[in-house]
This record gives C-alpha cells, structure tokens and sequence, in this order.
C-alpha cells in the first residue's frame, strides 16, 4: 500500500485530493496549518492528519521522518489566493516552500508531486503546451514558475521522481467565496434580479474539482510520464458559456449584467491546455 502525503489537505483541492485516495486504497498522511478545519472533515479519522504551517518551519527538523517518510507527496499547499497580485507570493511563500521542500528531498523523499498553475505562460493565448516558455506576468505565477526551476536544480543533487501538475480553471463546492460561480449562487440563492459579471467573451479551460483531484491523484501514482503536466479540459469554454451551463444545472435564470466588470489584466483573452500528456496517463489507466 502507498504512502501518501497530502499538504494543504483542507484547501478546496486537497480536500477532493484525500477522498479521491482513500477510494484508492492508499494510507493517507493529511497536513495543514489548521488542525481545527481538518477535525472537521469527513476523512479526519481515516487519516494520519499531521498539523504543520510552513511560517514557523524548523530547518533543524528532518520533514522526511516527521511525515513518517511517505512513498508520494502531493504538495497543495500555498498560501494568500486568489491575491495573484500580492509581493507576499515571491517575499515570503516562495522561501519557505523552497526550504521544506528541498529539506523532505534532501532527507529521502523519491516522488513528489507539485502544483503550479496555468498562469505561469503568462500572456500567451491559444493552446498552451507544457513546451512552451514560462512567461509569468503576476507575483503569484513567478514564485511558482521560481519553485519549478529550484526543483529541477535539485534534481542534479538528488534522485527522486517529479511532477509539476499546472493547474487550469476549476470549479465546485467549497469553492472560494469570491469565485466566479460562488458570486453567481449567491445571487440566486438571495433571488437577486441581475448578475454582474465582465463581457463573459474570454475563453478559459475548466474542469470539476473532482475530475481535477482525479487527475492529480493519476497523475501522483504513476512514474512513467513527469516533468510539467498541464491538468485541464483542453476544451475551450466562454466564461458566459460556463455561467449558462451552470444557470441550466440548477434549473435557474438571472438577468446577467455582462460588460459591468472590466477583464482582468493578468490574463490572455483566450487561452486553454494541451491535455496530450495528461491524457497519455488517463488512457493508460483505463
């Protein structure tokens, strides 16, 4: 049985991330900075939960024995989203997870499996492909794309198995408060008339948390694909198109106010993934 380690197990992916393993049968250690939000989870009690916040983090401790030495990691945690704009990414997140990370490598960890996202092409529209060069614009998607390159440097001291799982649009319950699709269900649920919204023109790539979970657990248990995976859909989708797919899921309808919110500067207009390498590991499953 697989040793599995999950960081930022009660994030609204982890969380998905530790059901999904437990319907594969794998033993489970679950981490966060909050013990009293992880009692609350279902998978609380068929977990090892191990409480750790990466600001107070020891260099003096071996992290590869203090998880009790897992066979994976699945490294979710990051802190401060959605802010993608805040200095705090590259002053403070990105330090502390460079130096937990090369200390559970340096101590004995062999497969780890971390996520990035999908803003780390920066500017570049179309289909993005894990080829293509990183071309972060936001402090969010530089400290990322900076952690990358730090794991791939340590790959020249140690030997371990790695995959960088880029994240594209996800969405579902537990979803932020300020998502997109949680505004949207707030508005209905207090019967609001009209839904302010951008032009909905963009096209994005999404994909239900669950399926997102699916294939980070896929993508952690097997070693014949690594390196950067994009984890999408590789379907473009209007942001007004996700909005009526969902308005129909819930048999609902609301005036949308498109064009009140101005788009978003930190991103392309039209962009989605390259799903070729996700889907290599996908069939192969199957």
């Amino acid at each position: 049985m697989q040793k599995v380690l999950v960081t930022g197990a009660t994030g609204f992916i982890g969380n998905y991330v530790v059901e999904e393993l437990l319907h594969r049968n794998c033993q489970i250690i679950t981490s966060s900075a909050n013990e009293i939000t992880a009692k609350q989870k279902k998978w609380f009690a068929k977990t090892d939960y191990r409480p750790f916040d990466l600001a107070f983090l020891n260099e003096n401790e071996n992290y590869f024995e203090f998880f009790d030495k897992p066979d994976i990691m699945i490294h979710l945690s990051w802190e401060g989203l959605p802010n993608y704009k805040d200095n705090f990414h590259l002053e403070q997140n990105l330090p502390r997870h460079k130096a937990f990370l090369e200390n559970i490598i340096r101590n004995g960890l062999k497969n780890i499996n971390i996520t990035g996202t999908c803003f780390e092409y920066g500017m570049q529209e179309g289909k993005l492909s894990e080829d293509m060069p990183p071309l972060p614009q936001n402090p969010y998607a530089q400290a990322k794309n900076e952690l990358r390159i730090f794991i791939e440097d340590l790959k020249k001291k140690h030997s371990f198995e790695y995959k960088w799982i880029r994240l594209f649009y996800m969405f579902g319950k537990g979803q932020n408060a300020k998502s997109l699709l949680s505004q949207l269900q707030q508005a209905l649920d207090t019967h609001n008339e009209v839904f302010h919204m951008s032009g909905g023109r963009q096209t994005r790539d999404f994909l239900p948390v669950e399926k997102v979970a699916e294939y980070i657990v896929a993508i952690a248990l097997q070693k014949e694909v690594s390196g950067i995976i994009n984890c999408c859909s590789g379907i473009p989708v209007t942001v007004k198109q996700l909005v009526q797919q969902y308005l129909q899921s819930k048999n609902a309808t609301i005036k949308l106010n498109l064009g009140y919110y101005p788009y978003p500067d930190y991103e392309p207009m039209h962009f989605w993934g390259d799903n070729s390498k996700l889907n290599q590991i996908i069939n192969k499953r199957n």
